[in-house]
C-alpha cells in the first residue's frame, strides 16, 4: 500500500495479505478489512484486493474463538504489495521462526509490512522494525519497551514511517486503514468511507493512547488527568505526595481531596495501583525476573514488592506469571477489567 501516492487516474489494485496468527483481534483486522471494501464499493472500481493468510493454511482461531478458513499459507501467496500482521492475545510471545525468514525476504522484495494490535511484537521480532517508529496497544507498551529498548514506541493510536504502519488496535485500525487510502485515493473517499462506518471522526494517528483514562471514564476533570498523567510518568521513581502536589501547582490537602471525591481513595492508593499494573504487565509480557519488575515499578526490595503484590492481586508474582502464561485470555480479561 503506497502511503504517499495521490489519486491520479486508473491505478493497479494494491493486493493487501492479512497474515492471521492465533488468538489474534478480531476487531483489529474487521477495522482494518471494511474500509478497504467500502474503497470499492464507494468508488465503483477494485482499488483493492486481499487475501486472507496464516503460516500453515487451514482454520485461524481468533481470541474470541471464532475460526476463519485463510486463503493461503504463505509459502503459496499470490504477489502481494503489503502484509499486515494481525496478532492479539499472546502475541507478544509468538514464535515463528520460519513465518519470521518469510516476512523479511518480503521485506527485502519490496512488500510493505504493517501490524495490527499486538503484532508490533511479531515485526519487531522479526527484525521488521529496526530503525522505525511504531505504535502497539497501550496495555503492551511497557513490556514492549523492555524487550524492544531500541526501537521507539510512540504510544500513538497509529504510527506510519515510510513502508511499516502499526495500529494500537481495535478502531484504531479503522483510522489507520483511513488515513492510507486517503493517501492514496484522496480525502473524499475517505471521508466517504468513515460516513458509512457511522466514524464520525477520522482520528489522527498523532492521538495518543489515554490508556488510564479511557479505562477510567469518571477523569473528566483538568488537575486529576494532570495528576494521573504524572503518576504513569513517574512510575519508576515514584514522587512522594509534596513533590506530586508541587510539580502540579496543586497543595496536598487539594490533591488529596481531588482523589477522594472522584476516585474515593488517596492519590498514594492510586499510585501503588499503577504501579502493580504495571507490574503485572512486565511480569507476564517479559521475561524480566521478579526483582528486575520491582525496580522497573520503583520497589527497591522485591519482598515488599511482593508483599505489595500478594495484597493487591491476591497471588505472588511468580505464580501469577505462571497462572497468566497458561490462561492468556484469563490475563487479556484481568488487564482489561473485566474480572
Amino acid at each position: 500500500m503506497k502511503c504517499n501516492e495521490q489519486q491520479s487516474g486508473v491505478s493497479q489494485a494494491d493486493t493487501i495479505g492479512f497474515l492471521l496468527v492465533p488468538d489474534f483481534s478480531m476487531i483489529a483486522f474487521t477495522a482494518a478489512v471494511e474500509p478497504l471494501r467500502l474503497a470499492n464499493h464507494i468508488s465503483g472500481k477494485d482499488l483493492y484486493r486481499w487475501v486472507l493468510l496464516s503460516p500453515a493454511g487451514g482454520v485461524q482461531r481468533a481470541s474470541n474463538g471464532i475460526g476463519i478458513c485463510v486463503d493461503h499459507a504463505i509459502a503459496d501467496c499470490p504477489p502481494l504489495s503489503t502484509v499486515m500482521v494481525c496478532s492479539g492475545i499472546g502475541g507478544h510471545w509468538y514464535e515463528d521462526r520460519a513465518m519470521f525468514s518469510w516476512m523479511r525476504r518480503s521485506a527485502a522484495q519490496g512488500i510493505a509490512f504493517g501490524a495490527l494490535c499486538t503484532a508490533s511484537h511479531i515485526l519487531a521480532r522479526a527484525g521488521l522494525l529496526n530503525g522505525y517508529r511504531c505504535t502497539i496497544h497501550w496495555e503492551n507498551m511497557a513490556g514492549f519497551a523492555e524487550t524492544f529498548p531500541e526501537i521507539e514506541a510512540t504510544g500513538e493510536l497509529f504510527t506510519i514511517d515510510r513502508n511499516r504502519f502499526t495500529c494500537a488496535g481495535g478502531t484504531a485500525a479503522t483510522d489507520m486503514m483511513l488515513h492510507l487510502i486517503a493517501a492514496r485515493h484522496g480525502e473524499k473517499l475517505a471521508m466517504d468511507i468513515a460516513e458509512q462506518l457511522l466514524h464520525t471522526k477520522i482520528r489522527a494517528g498523532s492521538i495518543r493512547q489515554q490508556e488510564e483514562l479511557q479505562a477510567n471514564p469518571v477523569l473528566d476533570h483538568e488537575d486529576l488527568n494532570a495528576a494521573v498523567a504524572v503518576m504513569q510518568a513517574n512510575i519508576e521513581e515514584p514522587l512522594d505526595l509534596l513533590t506530586l502536589a508541587a510539580e502540579l501547582g496543586q497543595s496536598r490537602r487539594n490533591l488529596e481531596r481531588l482523589f477522594r471525591k472522584y476516585m474515593n481513595c488517596s492519590p498514594a492508593k492510586y499510585y501503588l495501583g499503577l504501579r502493580m499494573k504495571r507490574a503485572r504487565q512486565l511480569l507476564c509480557q517479559t521475561r524480566m525476573s521478579v526483582m528486575e519488575v520491582s525496580i522497573s515499578c520503583g520497589f527497591i526490595s522485591a519482598t515488599h514488592f511482593s508483599k505489595c503484590y500478594r495484597d493487591h492481586f491476591g497471588i505472588a508474582p511468580r505464580s501469577d506469571r505462571q497462572s497468566q502464561r497458561h490462561s492468556p485470555l484469563a490475563a487479556a480479561h484481568e488487564f482489561a477489567g473485566l474480572t
